[in-house]
């Protein structure tokens, strides 16, 4: 069912239960008091009645009899009897019998001094009097015929009134509904024409306060997460496809040259060398295409562990030697560290040791000494990691875009490289709940400070 049907069935029937509630207090109301009216208007007669045969004393049955048959004031089928104490019938206006009394009320009356039941259409009402010789029943009994009547009336009007309006809140329910899920209408028309060729537009947020407001906004905001991660994916595929290519295209190209012409075992020697090379560079970048795309999937199943960062940060440092040997690596640790807790982080020690070998390499690839500092320091509750050099530095306009995929400061050109290094270290820093500072000066080096939860 549409919300709209729902909401104005739900408003239909919200209305229409307060309306009932409403008629009934009222019909309940009115028709209480009327009783109650009645019955007052029965004692008062009774009152008048049992006055009348004990206070006078030339005032009989007989006599009330022609008294009561002429009184203007009577009521609708009134009927008056009375009892004298033996139960004895001394008066009654009741001549056709179509009151009944039971005994029990007698008895009843002379307890409570009062009573009042429904005996067919009459209403009765029964009251015990007395006097110095006197002691009477009067029962007075009679139709409501007036106020029956105003008590149908009203029921008419009430019923009218309760039809007549769930009509009007059916229509205004309808034109409710339609007004308040317009603004929804918008949004899902606004979104359905949202593509990958207009990726970029956004949804009305209207006056930006209301609930409404706050989902398109939602849905702004999601709209730009999926442009950044659609960009982000146009970007790394088109950067990707280069960055394979270009070594490719190198090594068939050596290839092609080396099969031209007959060749000494020198030449060829040299060419394998060199294809050797480019593939280990291609299989190199690989490497690094794949753990980037493994560590921005939110989908990655990554296990952690308790790690030694200085023993990672060790084992990065032998891996490094071993292929460059011209590096230099210095490791030293502060003197604020004094428990060898404070190097125990929660972590995978091959994605950490795969960052700290990224800035190692990178700090003495563009170093002219090849030189690195990295001192270990505890402040709060984290390590800190600082990968200080002394090489080109990075433009101050560049260091926004250095952890981008791809990107290679215009300083760096000369040296090789395919800018996923910085990229890698960033996505595998945050995927630790850790973060990275960066300060930089060209001419005079970089410094990298790695920030690592410790372990609690």
């Amino acid at each position: 069912m549409e919300i709209r049907k729902k909401l104005t069935y739900q408003f239909i029937a919200i209305v229409a239960l307060i309306l009932f509630l409403s008629s009934l207090a009222i019909y309940l109301s009115f028709s209480r008091s009327r009783k109650e009216m009645f019955y007052d208007r029965l004692k008062n007669k009774t009152k008048l009645v049992a006055q009348m045969l004990i206070d006078i004393d030339e005032i009989d049955a007989e006599l009330l009899k022609k008294i009561e048959k002429n009184n203007p004031l009577s009521l609708p089928n009134e009927k008056i009897v009375i009892f004298d104490y033996q139960n004895n019938q001394i008066y009654s206006s009741n001549v056709e019998n179509t009151l009944s009394i039971p005994i029990e009320y007698l008895k009843k009356v002379r307890l409570q001094n009062e009573v009042r039941y429904i005996d067919k259409e009459y209403e009765v009402f029964g009251a015990f009097y007395t006097s110095q010789y006197d002691r009477i029943v009067v029962f007075a009994a009679a139709t409501d015929i007036y106020g029956i009547n105003r008590l149908k009336g009203l029921r008419l009007i009430l019923l009218i009134v309760y039809v007549s309006s769930l009509l009007i809140v059916f229509v205004a329910g309808q034109v409710f509904a339609a007004r308040a899920l317009n603004p929804v209408t918008n949004i899902i028309l606004q979104v359905n024409d949202i593509g990958i060729a207009n990726i970029n537009n956004r949804i009305n947020e209207g006056n930006g306060t209301d609930e409404l407001a706050r989902l398109a906004k939602t849905f702004n905001r999601m709209l730009q997460r999926l442009e950044l991660a659609f960009n982000i994916q146009k970007n790394f595929i088109a950067n990707a496809s280069h960055e394979l290519r270009t070594p490719l295209t190198i090594i068939s190209g050596q290839l092609e040259v080396v099969l031209m012409n007959s060749r000494t075992n020198s030449e060829y020697q040299n060419t394998i060398t060199s294809v050797l090379d480019d593939i280990k560079n291609l299989n190199n970048l690989s490497n690094r295409l794949l753990l980037l795309a493994q560590t921005s999937s939110q989908m990655a199943e990554i296990t952690f562990s308790p790690i030694r960062i200085d023993d990672t940060l060790w084992n990065a440092r032998s891996e490094i030697l071993k292929r460059k040997s011209e590096y230099s690596i210095n490791i030293s640790f502060s003197e604020s560290i004094v428990d060898e807790n404070k190097l125990v982080v929660m972590g995978n020690e091959l994605l950490l040791k795969t960052a700290i070998s990224n800035l190692i390499d990178n700090s003495c690839k563009y170093s002219g000494d090849n030189e690195v500092e990295i001192v270990i320091d505890a402040i709060g509750g984290s390590v800190k990691l600082v990968f200080m050099d002394k090489g080109i530095g990075i433009p101050l306009e560049d260091l926004k875009m250095i952890f981008e995929p791809f990107f290679r400061s215009k300083n760096t050109m000369g040296v090789r490289g395919h800018g996923i290094g910085l990229s890698l270290v960033d996505k595998i820093i945050m995927l630790h709940n850790g973060s990275i500072e960066v300060k930089s000066e060209v001419d005079k080096g970089s410094e990298f400070s790695v920030f690592l939860p410790i372990k609690g």
